[in-house]
């Protein structure tokens, strides 16, 4: 009776302001339901205050891209090209035992690992990025390697390296990060299998600290202890037991190995060691979910070591995009750190929750830079649109950056978050697949060489790579000092170093196809492990990401 009572006027402003008690409503269940799924509260204002690209984002059910697992068999193949000691299941017809005296020196069986290049070297450093790749990209896209039959050959030779760490890692706070004298060796060209020159053995310990090594050693630990958790659980553990102490000796030690050790300086100078400290961070909270890792990678450490705000290019130098990409794996992959329980339920302190947007926030300034029609786009590409920094191992760029753009693309698929914003411009998972996919199609023979950088694929590829065993006849009856006349020799190398992704071509997009020409022709093993994470990552039409746990 009272309704029927009011004035006109009453009953419009009743109306009026029910009606605006509804919307409120309605946007503030939007903006819950989005942030559950994807962002922080500050990156939802900017995209409520911009139009998203059409399309539901939902992953589609995956077919196998011929091409590219065709690829993905091919580079496997170099790390068998690369493996010392004691050969198992060996596929590579002109391979035999080598380096199995290795570690000798100190009681310790160094044989196993990978020779880092085309030298007989093994430096740990990237020894190690070469594991947390390998790890990395079997822990997200397993399921494709196992599409195409690759699973398998994955594990074996992530674990080849990893048994070789694990022995290198004879107590807490000593750790032998190289086999070999770069000197010694580069005076000689002769096949693996027969090598004579001394090969001793560099450690770093207490006195002579070496935190970037230490801890890049234990991400690969704390990463392969997610692939074997579920196959091996007591190889998981072990490795898990070395990541944890390589991390406390790498943080309780802090100093560059570039500066305990000078002469590596010339083959991999670091730059610092602040990455590699968060980026084993994260993989041991990955690992373990302890907390205290995730505190250590937000509040402790990420204001003096992260570099918020300003992209950098993911190498065996540099983690830092590598982290912050890695980080979406807390918003989706473990529900207890879901971005609405971070901000609204889990007692997480504020300035924890901010650093976790920044990482957030930096990861998509990394996408941003990659996209080419971006407003932030970098210029660092050649004319064909291949990312291009530097010269040395031109390809370790684009490779790299097209992984993490397609790792970043289906966390988007499957968080169905519909956009990234670049300077208020909108950009599907679609638009960093098509760059990744730009960039390995470039690689395969898709370039102005019409050249497969990629050696073994199709019929146009490097003839001359820079690589002792590839380039000496297995019955040659050289040693160290005359073996030089194969390097020298003008016939093309006789035996094929599949699987190789050399150097790359020049920013002018010409390759000169020489085995003198070290800087385009030479191969990398933690190279090739980046490429078989983008070609996994592309062996299948679309992705699942799955909980690494």
């Amino acid at each position: 009776m009272e309704e029927k009572a009011k004035t006109k006027a009453e009953q419009e402003e009743f109306k009026s302001r029910r009606l605006g008690s509804s919307w409120f409503w309605r946007f503030f269940v939007l903006v819950f339901a989005a942030v559950v799924v994807t962002v922080s509260a500050l990156t939802l204002w900017n995209k409520f205050h911009g139009s998203h690209p059409q399309g539901d984002p939902r992953p589609e059910p995956p077919v196998v891209e011929e091409k590219y697992a065709k690829a993905l068999s091919i580079a496997m193949q170099f790390f068998d090209v690369q493996k010392s000691g004691k050969l198992e299941n060996n596929s590579i017809a002109w391979r035999g035992d080598s380096g199995l005296e290795d570690g000798s020196e100190a009681g310790l069986d160094l044989s196993k690992g990978m020779y880092d290049a085309g030298d007989l070297m093994k430096f740990g450093f990237p020894m190690a990025f070469t594991a947390t790749v390998l790890s990395w990209s079997i822990l997200e896209y397993g399921d494709h390697m196992k599409a195409v039959k690759e699973l398998e050959h994955a594990r074996s030779s992530l674990k080849w390296i990893t048994d070789y760490l694990i022995n290198a890692h004879p107590s807490d706070n000593l750790l032998y990060v190289q086999v070999g004298d770069t000197e010694l060796d580069h005076k000689c060209w002769e096949r693996p299998e027969i090598m004579t020159e001394l090969r001793p053995l560099t450690q770093i310990n207490t006195t002579f600290p070496g935190s970037e090594v230490a801890a890049e050693t234990a991400a690969a630990m704390a990463s392969a202890s997610l692939v074997f958790k579920k196959i091996n659980l007591g190889y998981s553990n072990l490795l898990l037991d070395h990541a944890r102490r390589l991390f406390a000796f790498a943080d309780g030690y802090r100093g560059s190995y570039s500066m305990s050790l000078p002469q590596v300086q010339k083959f991999y100078n670091s730059s610092g060691y602040g990455d590699e400290l968060l980026w084993a961070a994260s993989w041991l909270y990955f690992a373990t979910q302890d907390r205290s890792y995730l505190s250590y990678v937000t509040v402790q450490n990420g204001n003096t070591f992260a570099n918020w705000g300003n992209p950098t290019w993911f190498t065996w130098d540099n983690k830092l995009a590598g982290t912050q990409v890695a980080f979406h794996l807390l918003e989706l992959t473990h529900p207890t750190l879901t971005r609405l329980k971070i901000i609204l339920f889990d007692g997480v302190p504020t300035e924890e929750s901010l650093c976790l947007q920044m990482y957030q926030r930096t990861a998509e300034a990394v996408m941003c830079t990659l996209l080419p029609a971006s407003p932030t786009a970098t210029s660092q590409r050649t004319k064909s649109g291949l990312i291009w920094v530097g010269e040395w191992a031109a390809l370790q760029y684009p490779v790299a950056s097209a992984f993490l753009a397609l790792v970043y693309s289906d966390y988007m698929l499957k968080s169905r978050n519909p956009a990234l914003y670049c300077d208020g411009q909108p950009y599907k998972p679609s638009d960093l697949r098509d760059f990744a996919i730009s960039q390995a199609d470039y690689v395969l023979g898709k370039n102005p060489m019409e050249m497969s950088y990629l050696v073994g694929l199709g019929t146009m590829y490097p003839q001359y790579v820079h690589h002792r065993g590839a380039s000496i006849p297995v019955d040659a009856t050289t040693g160290c000092k005359d073996g030089f006349k194969w390097l020298a020799s003008t016939d093309p190398n006789p035996n094929v170093a599949v699987g190789a992704l050399v150097g790359g071509p020049f920013l002018n997009e010409t390759f000169i196809d020489s085995r003198n020409n070290s800087m385009q022709a030479e191969p990398t093993t933690c190279n090739n492990a980046l490429v078989v994470a983008l070609l996994s990552g592309l062996a299948t039409s679309s992705s699942a990401i799955k909980p690494f746990g």
